[in-house]
């Protein structure tokens, strides 16, 4: 067990933590000597993105964990799974908002009487070497089969029986919930975090918002999300409605999953590049508006936020992998409990079985025809079906036809024919293109970072890039689904907002 600070002794600066090998603890332990490597700097997502300290101290540090309201998630359980490699995490977010202004609810659709169940529930591993990290999403609808227990509410015994995964924590609240989870995957839980939509909501104003990205228009008349294609800097209300929307396309829960996926590794590349973890004022800031609103284990505590925080110095989207858990039928009917996420058997196993080995969850995606670059970024229309004109619009000799090549090695469909612009002192490359055709204009300058798209009606379907002298190179794109493979892995900067 950790041991208190002593004001006798020299302060010792935070260990990182590193994930228990065997043994039956709940807990991390101290790792001597070495460098912290990266693997513990993403406990889970969202709420370990602003509790750990980091590079600020613990000056900064003292304090912030009285807040946290505890809870024992373990609490007399048996028979629980064996432990593998690694350190295991479950978050969860419930729909709780006490705390919401009635102003707010109105504006962002949050009537009615709240469940008292989890909205999303994510189990985060974190590898033993300390170099890697999942984050699975667990369908809130899966069907599943919670074990005998005290009913939370009336106190009434229950045999074990059949619920929607989120029923769970209505009925028997972490405990029941951890129970249900180690039952379905197998995968012991070291920690518990739990998270609502009160600190959700100011945790991303407090970081100053949080940028996404959508080639298509989604709009949910339930939750009031109405976004239109292009980037998007959210407000806290605006990213709730972002992650809660289950209706912007046919995927329902499953898509809703993929979203908060992209949300969070787009949290956590504005938290960690956006000075957040570097400026004890807004850490201070970002991490007590968290913390007075989340539930967590009694061993998770400000030492092991500390090291984490100080692990995270150097973290990057790229450094995390999400996953969805396989679905055989994602309307799988249950009497009494209505429509329900039934997992693929096999292929769930499979990838639990990953988890308790310690074992990454796909191989590394490789760059563009194996050269090692970054994935391609994902678009709404294949370069092969984008027909476009290259001109040059800067003094730079020949820029024109290095934009065309790299574009058609690329896929785009160019003309060939690069021609000089009108002006010679364009400094950022221009992306012109006629309203009927903006999907492709979209896709064009998603292999353009930094390029401004200009609208021309009447233009026709060939796309205009008027290249500038700003022109750097053109990034790789894919009209795929990246939540495509095996899980359905995808690492974080494959997901987020290009620049």
């Amino acid at each position: 067990m950790l041991q208190p600070h002593r004001p006798t002794r020299p302060a010792r600066p935070p260990q990182p933590l590193r994930a228990r090998r065997g043994g039956t603890g709940g807990g991390p332990v101290r790792r001597r000597g070495g460098r912290p490597r990266w693997g513990v700097r993403l406990a889970a997502g969202l709420s370990v993105v602003v509790l750990g300290a980091g590079a600020v101290g613990h000056a900064v540090m003292t304090g912030l964990d009285t807040g946290i309201e505890r809870v024992d998630p373990f609490k007399d359980m048996k028979n629980r799974p064996r432990a593998g490699h690694g350190l295991n995490f479950l978050l969860v977010g419930t729909d709780g908002r006490e705390k919401i202004t009635p102003e707010e609810k109105h504006r962002f659709r949050l009537g009615g009487a709240p469940c008292h169940c989890t909205d999303t529930v994510m189990l985060v591993h974190l590898s033993a070497d300390s170099r890697r990290a999942s984050v699975i999403s667990l369908p809130r609808d899966s069907y599943a089969e919670v074990p005998a227990h005290q009913d939370l509410v009336t106190g009434k015994a229950h045999k074990a029986h059949p619920v929607k995964l989120n029923a769970a924590y209505a009925e028997g609240g972490p405990n029941l919930t951890v129970r249900t989870v180690e039952n379905m995957t197998r995968v012991k839980i070291d920690h518990y975090l739990e998270v609502d939509f009160t600190s959700f909501m100011k945790t991303v104003d407090a970081v100053g918002g949080v940028e996404i990205c959508t080639v298509k228009t989604m709009r949910d008349a339930n939750t009031g999300l109405d976004l239109r294609p292009g980037n998007h800097r959210l407000t806290g209300g605006q990213a709730l409605q972002y992650v809660r929307s289950r209706h912007v396309d046919g995927a329902s829960d499953l898509g809703r999953m993929q979203r908060q996926q992209r949300f969070l590794a787009a949290l956590i590349k504005q938290a960690t590049g956006g000075g957040v973890l570097l400026n004890p004022v807004t850490f201070k800031q970002v991490s007590s508006t968290l913390l007075g609103s989340v539930r967590a284990d009694t061993g998770f505590g400000s030492e092991q936020m500390l090291a984490l925080g100080q692990a995270m110095r150097d973290f990057a989207p790229s450094s995390s992998e999400f996953a969805s858990v396989p679905v055989g039928d994602p309307s799988f009917p249950v009497k009494g409990i209505g429509s329900t996420v039934k997992w693929d058997g096999p292929k769930a196993a499979e990838l639990f079985d990953a988890v308790r080995q310690d074992r990454p969850l796909a191989p590394a995606r490789p760059g563009p025809a194996g050269t090692g670059r970054p994935a391609a970024a994902p678009v709404d229309v294949p370069p092969q079906q984008i027909r476009v004109q290259v001109e040059n619009g800067s003094r730079i000799d020949g820029l024109g036809t290095r934009v065309d090549a790299a574009l058609r090695a690329t896929g785009f469909d160019t003309t060939g024919t690069p021609g000089n612009g009108n002006g010679r002192n364009v400094k950022r490359t221009v992306v012109a293109y006629d309203p009927r055709w903006d999907r492709s204009a979209r896709s064009v300058a998603a292999a353009l970072p930094g390029s401004e798209l200009r609208a021309v009606p009447g233009q026709g379907r060939t796309v205009l890039v008027i290249a500038g002298s700003d022109y750097q190179k053109v990034a790789a794109v894919r009209a795929e689904d990246p939540y495509q493979g095996a899980f359905g892995v995808v690492t974080g900067d494959q997901v987020v907002c290009g620049k």
